[in-house]
């Protein structure tokens, strides 16, 4: 009987509950599938510090292997590490990680050579239905030969290719409190920030997939609280929480204050378009008003996507987009093989903050300029009538524009929120943004009363 894995194959991975809906034989038939769809004859893996990782990664391995692939093996990496041997190394890649869930769930991010994204139309959707297939049929025959698996450390490589990507000559000597949240910044930061002149103050550095002291999500707020009272207790210059799997970061300034994504995205925007002038940056529909204005105000082209790392690779690649960011603290960089890297996006607040003598939170005052309400997520059995709802209630207002790019977007002078539904769950999710909070609240109000009807 074929595998179902309707539950775990998502829009851009794999990810599920290990052993209940997937473990180490499915893992060797996904990396069977990866070398047919990707007709590799070399890959690398690498994986998280989750305790299933290292026996899900190496049946992978082995299935791989099997079919004809040489095997390079990285190791316990962060996300973006596993990006950077992609790029490096030009080999398909497949990660080992659920990122920010908890314990009990896995996944697989793969990509191409140079970490170009395999996501439902470009791959991922054939790897299912051989998975699916062989599942049902038995593994395919091995090849003729089968592949060797070598291992390699590629963490000092990772390290000086993003220390090279940004002018850190300058700084001042800094405090930075970092939670790695028991994922993997334990194992990046000390050597991407150890020639800085920094002092890091850790917090759960210590590789614990099973996250004894709070979930590695840190767009949670409760997630960040100890940061938070860390960095004031510490009197630093900032803090940095990174995910489980250490390829997003959110940043608190001195006050413990969190900033949001959005002011990331246009400071790092200003940053690179003062070394690549004219360039294009890609912004996803859900980030701040701030972040084209920065942009064009520094001479750039933004250009809107939908929500997604899929839709942002691809319209970097289409644009040569020098950067790009999401609401969800994911920056990609086109020196970086247009992948997401929460590091570089760290090390970019550190040298603008090093750089200059005032306060983290003076600085980004000129790129937080709106007031937005997070997403707010909403669970709704009609998701399509309940959006139809909003829509006609908004739709023939006076200065009301609608569009369709993700979900339902209504803008106005001077608010404008956006609806879109969970791919996975019967969720709506909400996210506002007004020139002021009574109006913020007001339409927060009004569109919840619609959608929670």
């Amino acid at each position: 009987m074929a595998a179902d894995l309707s539950q775990i194959v998502k829009a851009y991975d794999v990810r599920g509950v290990v052993p209940d809906q997937w473990d180490e034989t499915l893992a060797e038939l996904f990396g069977a599938a990866f070398v047919q769809v990707t007709d590799a004859d070399a890959i690398v893996i690498g994986h998280d510090m989750r305790p299933s990782s290292p026996g899900l990664s190496g049946a992978f391995a082995r299935g791989a292997a099997a079919r004809g692939a040489d095997v390079t093996l990285i190791g316990l990496c962060s996300t973006d590490q596993l990006y950077f041997a992609s790029g490096h190394f030009g080999l398909p890649g497949a990660m080992f990680t659920a990122s920010h869930n908890p314990a009990r769930y896995n996944g697989i991010k793969m990509c191409r050579a140079g970490a170009a994204p395999v996501g439902q139309d470009t791959g991922l959707a054939d790897i299912r239905a051989l998975v699916e297939r062989w599942s049902a049929e038995g593994a395919p025959e091995p090849a003729a030969e089968r592949g060797t698996v070598t291992e390699r450390d590629t963490l000092a490589d990772y390290a000086a290719h993003l220390l090279s990507l940004v002018d850190l000559s300058a700084m001042r000597p800094l405090k930075v409190v970092v939670d790695a949240g028991n994922g993997m910044g334990g194992h990046t930061v000390p050597t991407v920030f150890g020639a800085l002149p920094i002092t890091v103050v850790p917090m759960y550095f210590e590789l614990d997939g099973t996250f004894p002291n709070h979930e590695a999500n840190p767009l949670d707020p409760a997630n960040i609280v100890d940061l938070q009272e860390r960095v004031r207790a510490e009197k630093a210059d900032l803090g940095i929480a990174f995910d489980g799997d250490a390829d997003r970061c959110f940043v608190v300034d001195e006050r413990g204050e969190g900033i949001s994504p959005s002011a990331i995205t246009a400071l790092v925007a200003a940053r690179e378009l003062a070394k690549h002038p004219g360039g294009t940056v890609i912004h996803n529909l859900i980030t701040s008003w701030s972040v084209p204005e920065v942009v064009r105000e520094m001479g750039g082209s933004p250009v809107r996507t939908r929500v997604g790392h899929s839709f942002i690779k691809e319209e970097m690649a289409r644009t040569g987009a020098i950067f790009g960011g999401e609401h969800s603290a994911h920056y990609y960089f086109r020196d970086f093989w247009n992948a997401d890297t929460g590091m570089l996006a760290a090390l970019h607040v550190l040298a603008a903050l090093g750089s200059q003598e005032g306060t983290l939170s003076e600085l980004v005052a000129q790129y937080d300029r709106y007031e937005g309400s997070g997403e707010i997520n909403s669970t709704v059995d009609d998701q399509t009538g309940r959006t139809a709802a909003v829509r006609e209630a908004f739709a023939s207002r006076p200065g009301v524009t609608l569009d369709d790019l993700d979900g339902l977007t209504v803008t106005t002078d001077s608010w404008w929120f956006n609806l879109r539904p969970s791919n996975t769950e019967p969720l709506l999710r909400l996210n506002i943004e007004a020139r002021d909070a009574e109006t913020l609240a007001a339409i927060r109000e009004e569109v919840l009363t619609l959608v929670r009807a």
